[in-house]
């Protein structure tokens, strides 16, 4: 399996490119803020075809590129219901203090092709399996994407803005809500195997078990506190 990732952008949002190996189709993961040149430059080191873009939430450092990647390849792009309004009014997701310099460099909108994301939803694409969570908390529509163990390659998580390396996402903005993301770190996180790679969408990779040990929220939950004890600051990204 392929998975080509680089930050993006001034927020630094990871994009992911995931592939069965170099030369085929792949899925592309939150395109945000001028992450389509990467994109390109990607595609074109691995020969790769893309098939589709998939979203983990709708904050626009996660989906300022969908348009031009996705009109570039002619391919769908994937959202959770609750998120899609964002793609084309990112300032109501932010709040409008964010002000209008920001969200005048950008062009704003829907690809020609958008479909809607359910929880446990099974997504085929590119020969890849998805496994699709619905996680709320960073936002209403936050969703991960899930692909299973192979053979000798562990489980790998993407995780969006839902768990960090030492931290999780920021629940400050619209939308947010503390309590329901420690619920979906206990309901999404929780079960999955130690072994699992966590690729979230800001910071670097990291492992269930290594942040079942050393993360404090995801300690929280585990041992049953879940009272809002480690609110959290604002975090990378949006």
């Amino acid at each position: 399996m392929l998975i080509a990732g680089f930050p993006a952008g001034a927020w630094g949002t990871n994009c992911y490119l995931v592939a069965p190996a170099a030369g085929e189709e792949c899925v592309i993961i939150d395109p945000g803020h001028q992450a389509a040149q990467g994109v390109e430059e990607a595609v074109a080191k691995h020969r790769l075809k893309p098939v589709a873009v998939v979203l983990t939430h709708g904050h626009i450092d996660h989906v300022a590129s969908v348009v031009p990647v996705c009109g570039a390849h002619d391919v769908p792009a994937w959202i959770h219901p609750s998120d899609r309004f964002m793609m084309s009014d990112p300032e109501k997701a932010l709040g409008r203090s964010i002000g209008m310099p920001l969200m005048g460099e950008l062009t704003v909108g829907e690809p020609d092709d958008v479909r809607e994301l359910a929880d446990g939803a099974e997504l085929r694409l590119a020969g890849l399996e998805f496994s699709v969570a619905h996680a709320p908390g960073h936002t209403k529509g936050s969703v991960t994407f899930r692909m299973p163990e192979q053979a000798d390659i562990p489980s790998v998580f993407f995780s969006g803005d839902l768990l960090f390396a030492g931290s999780i996402g920021r629940t400050d903005l619209p939308g947010g809500d503390h309590a329901e993301i420690l619920q979906s770190l206990a309901r999404v996180c929780l079960p999955l195997d130690d072994s699992t790679v966590v690729l979230s969408g800001h910071g670097p990779q990291t492992s269930i078990g290594r942040e079942r040990v050393t993360n404090p929220y995801l300690r929280e939950v585990a041992a049953g506190l879940g009272g809002g004890v480690h609110e959290p600051a604002p975090r990378r990204g949006m």
